[in-house]
């Protein structure tokens, strides 16, 4: 007998390998029975640690019935379910029946941490043990990680990210609690792992969670929810689950849930509002209703095109630059301004591209979009890749900024220059700079002056929150794209920009409507400290201070 265990070996409720049973007549009836029906499985066989009662029955309320059902008769199953519905304990008892009654089975059980995704196998395994033996496998392979069966089916435990399965084949994908996985985390999955996953014609994908904001996983359910024929419709099964449906749960219980949390908790975790993060840039609101579209194309390098370039259309294009070291993404986002509302026709999206590089990708997307006006930020690596851009690719719609006193930068006309010792390629982003572009930002998209459909930049826009007297990335997020975005929107109170689009952004938006939100907007500040390096409100590391 081969047997990894780690604590196992010996135990007497695990079959060994190639131990022979003979089964009774009502054992083989039961065994058919079984393999037929998951629930029936479950509901006779399969035992549970109650933490009121211990170990019992796995006694299914009637809506982990149904989802037993939904999952096993579809490939792409998604649901939104409230916390402690026992959706957990729902997954690995379906797993359990599906590597017990089909041969040379592959599962991966996913969550947002490894030790989560353990803790589910763990619970597997403990139902496993306590199975009758002449429904069990042998068992060729037991640990905290993975087990291995004598029918050769496999379940594998880790968290989800893009190398946890790479190479890997898998009949059944558990992605649990795939809401609360970081944004960054998610694309790479998506990108590198999902693909192979739903190449086969019988695998299962099975994504389940609490709602978590505007993510990945809304993005699923969305697409999951809409009517066969509408944009975006895609192939998974949605279920939702109300918490009034768990037996005991009633108003008074519910009273009681939110005077010990509060009611936005209760909204997101029990009622499954997709709620953004709190104190966003962007009205929730605006953020729920904001919609995205698929690109009309798209490479692997992450140019996607919602419109290609036409003639006698202006453009702009915005920058932000990272190191290409797999973390932060360089970005930059073209912007069609030939009239009102703006809108983005171009995104490009890159974690391991090279500053060095950068700026041919930038030039060659550029020039195909009518020469299109380039502004790159230039607080970090960014001057490097403006420099290139202007004096190595000889590109002559580098924009630059010169410093003037109280007024900070302004958009300097005279591209290609560098005559004045103040004027530079490119724009810092000081706190002036970065105030006014999320003010006017939030004008623009609240008041659809600037259409958002891309489903980055909306995850973006959600998770850009209200932090240190300033707007960033919530923790776990990025804000590469929103930050071109908010670049952009400083651009358009520049006067060259509106004397060469020969339009202005608070066309329809009062003066006195814009100076009150700016009063009124989170984080409450943005007050000179008198240690501008231009007007007496920038630290030198991007950051605001309040008296």
């Amino acid at each position: 007998m081969t047997l990894k265990q780690d604590g196992y070996m010996g135990n007497p409720n695990l079959k060994p390998t190639g131990v022979e049973m003979e089964f009774t007549k009502e054992q083989v009836k039961e065994y058919i029975k079984c393999s037929q029906d998951p629930v029936y499985f479950i509901r006779n066989y399969v035992k549970i640690v109650s933490l009121d009662e211990g170990l019992v029955p796995f006694s299914m309320y009637d809506f982990q019935e149904e989802m037993v059902n939904v999952i096993h008769n579809n490939r792409f199953f998604i649901g939104k379910l409230p916390r402690q519905t026992g959706k957990s304990t729902t997954m690995i008892s379906y797993l359990l029946h599906y590597v017990l009654f089909n041969q040379s089975m592959s599962v991966a059980v996913l969550a947002n941490k490894q030790a989560v995704s353990r803790d589910i196998l763990g619970r597997l395994q403990l139902a496993y043990e306590y199975l009758p033996l002449w429904l069990q496998q042998g068992i060729i392979a037991w640990n905290k990680g993975s087990i291995e069966l004598e029918n050769g089916s496999k379940i594998l435990a880790s968290s989800t990210s893009a190398s946890a399965i790479r190479g890997g084949s898998y009949n059944v994908i558990l992605l649990d609690e795939f809401a609360h996985v970081s944004s960054t985390i998610a694309d790479e999955f998506f990108n590198s792992v999902y693909p192979t996953i739903t190449s086969g014609s019988d695998t299962k994908v099975i994504m389940i969670s609490t709602p978590n904001g505007l993510n990945m996983f809304y993005y699923y359910w969305q697409g999951a929810t809409k009517k066969t024929g509408e944009p975006g419709k895609n192939d998974y099964v949605p279920f939702e689950v109300h918490w009034s449906q768990v037996p005991g749960r009633d108003e008074k219980w519910k009273e009681g849930i939110i005077k010990n949390t509060s009611q936005q908790q209760f909204e997101q975790e029990m009622e499954c509002s997709f709620l953004g993060s709190q104190n966003t840039l962007i009205n929730s609101s605006k953020l729920k209703i904001l919609n995205w579209t698929e690109p009309s194309a798209k490479n692997a390098d992450g140019l996607w095109i919602y419109e290609k370039p036409k003639e006698d259309r202006q453009y702009y294009i915005t920058v932000d630059t990272a190191r290409g070291q797999g973390k932060d993404y360089s970005a930059f986002l073209v912007f069609d301004t030939t009239e009102l509302p703006y809108k983005i026709v171009a995104k490009y999206r890159n974690n391991t591209v090279s500053p060095m590089v950068y700026p041919t990708v930038i030039s060659t997307v550029a020039k195909n979009y009518n020469n299109a006006y380039i502004l790159v930020e230039i607080n970090d690596i960014g001057g490097q890749v403006a420099d290139i851009l202007h004096q190595d690719l000889e590109y002559e719609n580098v924009m630059m900024t010169v410093y003037k006193g109280r007024a900070g930068q302004t958009i300097n006309g005279g591209f290609g220059t560098t005559g004045k010792s103040q004027s530079q390629l490119g724009v810092r982003t000081t706190g002036p700079v970065k105030k006014l572009g999320c003010s006017v930002l939030k004008s623009l998209i609240e008041e659809d002056k600037l259409l958002i459909e891309d489903v980055d930049i909306v995850n973006e826009l959600v998770s850009f929150v209200a932090k240190r007297n300033s707007f960033e990335a919530d923790d776990g997020h990025t804000d590469d794209l929103a930050m071109c975005l908010v670049l952009f929107a400083w651009l358009t109170r520049q006067e060259y920009f509106k004397s060469i689009t020969e339009t202005d952004v608070r066309t329809g938006i009062y003066k006195e409507e814009i100076e009150k939100m700016e009063e009124n907007m989170v984080p409450f500040g943005f007050v000179v400290d008198g240690t501008n390096e231009e007007d007496g409100e920038w630290d030198g590391e991007d950051r605001w201070f309040s008296f």
